[in-house]
């Protein structure tokens, strides 16, 4: 039971590294933001619970089958998916560029999209658990493509 919860724990908690990174949370505050940009207070509670989501289905795939039988192509997307997802914090906020925070956007959504899909070849049923994450994704794509647009 310990093995599966710390298992469970190292499939977590790398989601939350661009946490340690200082950076300028009060650029968001700064910039000029569309109509529909929610409340800072939503983003933490919508990526913890997104990152919970991935964590379970990357566990699931992980103690599913043994670690050199899953898919090159999965283990490769599920890297990419991560370094966009984590470039964000670094580009928006730290280095407060709103076009890569755009890219990095984009990036997180489109290997998102194939993260489902390997996924879903895996385990089309754990693979359901992904759609909170590819629309957030989606949805932080617009948003950050808006606020690029709108303070250029």
């Amino acid at each position: 039971m310990i093995k599966k919860i710390l298992l469970f724990i190292l499939c977590l908690l790398p989601w939350f590294l661009n946490n340690i990174i200082p950076v300028d949370y009060n650029y968001y505050n700064t910039i000029i933001k569309p109509f529909f940009a929610p409340p800072r207070l939503f983003y933490p509670i919508a990526w913890t619970i997104v990152y919970i989501l991935i964590s379970i289905t990357t566990y699931n795939i992980i103690t599913s089958q043994k670690w050199k039988d899953i898919p090159k192509n999965y283990k490769i997307t599920l890297f990419i998916n991560y370094l966009f997802n984590q470039s964000y914090t670094i580009v928006f906020f730290g280095l407060k560029n709103n076009f890569l925070g755009f890219i990095s956007c984009l990036g997180t959504f489109l290997s998102t999209l194939f993260l489902y899909e390997d996924t879903s070849l895996l385990n089309n049923k754990i693979s359901k658990l992904l759609y909170p994450y590819i629309l957030l994704s989606l949805f932080a794509t617009i948003l950050s493509l808006s606020i690029y647009i709108l303070n250029i």
